[in-house]
């Protein structure tokens, strides 16, 4: 894609008079080498795939060290039976988050959106807006296009990885790109977008990367529910006209110098934060033991 900003990208669409989600479709035609109907064939795969691995969910499967699974289908059950705060679309959101980075660490097919590590944030609040037929096939993918360009614009001007940028620049970046594609889904304008996505990634910035045992496991699952929920509540707030102030390119850089300020302890080593708790550590020596 050739945006070299979100701002860029937002004056594109300004500019053009069309929708976001197409300008980020057609800019990515000449890098990507594929006509318009293959990037779109491509979209809808992958789209398809999301929706495949949530029905794909089995309460009963775990992770091979055991600390993964099951969580989902819990909270399901506890939303049917009422015993939550949360009921309708934000419970559904909380389970289908849990379902995808259950299935990830079950070793199951997801769709690294943008990593295998947040791959749950984005599909949790699609998959009950389609469910529902709030959305349908065609505007889901639509705003998975505008997931995308906010996407490409981090890898280019920070980064999507743990270890280099801490958890901010994985599920923080999730969040963001969810909260975008949100705020376009309920025709939001690409400036809505845009304050969506500032506002989702500044609340997780600083986030740090601390995988217990290394493994994509602890606390990992349970930060995609709190990406997903962050991305719902900042694209209802850019829907209802809040703004947080802080232009988006600027909270991407500042999410880039946090990143690299990081000690390289809390950057997906498995050695800092949570991963270096007593509770932690005797995870890890379980998870060592295991692997004898």
């Amino acid at each position: 894609m050739s945006f070299p900003s979100v701002r860029a990208m937002v004056d594109a669409c300004l500019q053009n008079g069309r929708p976001l989600w197409e300008m980020i479709l057609e800019s990515d035609l000449p890098e990507s080498g594929l006509t318009r109907a293959q990037s779109w064939a491509q979209m809808r795969r992958l789209w398809q795939v999301m929706v495949q691995t949530s029905r794909n969910y089995c309460g009963t499967d775990r992770s091979n060290s055991g600390f993964a699974g099951g969580d989902a289908a819990k909270v399901e059950a506890a939303a049917a039976e009422g015993r939550l705060y949360t009921d309708g679309y934000l419970a559904q959101v909380m389970a289908e988050a849990l379902k995808t980075a259950e299935c990830n660490a079950c070793m199951k097919r997801i769709v690294a959106a943008p990593t295998a590590g947040s791959c749950g944030v984005l599909p949790a609040v699609l998959l009950p807006l389609y469910r529902s037929q709030q959305a349908d096939e065609d505007a889901v993918c639509q705003a998975l296009y505008v997931a995308a360009g906010f996407g490409q614009v981090v890898a280019a001007r920070a980064t999507l990885a743990g270890a280099e940028g801490g958890c901010q620049a994985e599920v923080g970046a999730a969040s963001g790109m969810a909260a975008a594609a949100l705020a376009a889904l309920r025709g939001g304008s690409a400036e809505q977008c845009a304050e969506a996505f500032a506002m989702a990634l500044t609340n997780l910035e600083g986030l740090v990367c601390d995988p217990v045992a290394g493994l994509v496991e602890i606390p990992c699952i349970k930060r995609n529910v709190i990406g997903a929920m962050n991305a719902v509540s900042c694209a209802d707030m850019a829907l209802a006209g809040v703004v947080g102030h802080i232009p988006a390119d600027e909270v991407i850089d500042a999410m880039a110098e946090v990143g690299a300020a990081m000690s390289s302890d809390l950057r997906e080593t498995g050695i800092g934060g949570l991963a270096g708790t007593p509770t932690g550590r005797a995870i890890r020596e379980i998870v060592t033991l295991g692997q004898d």
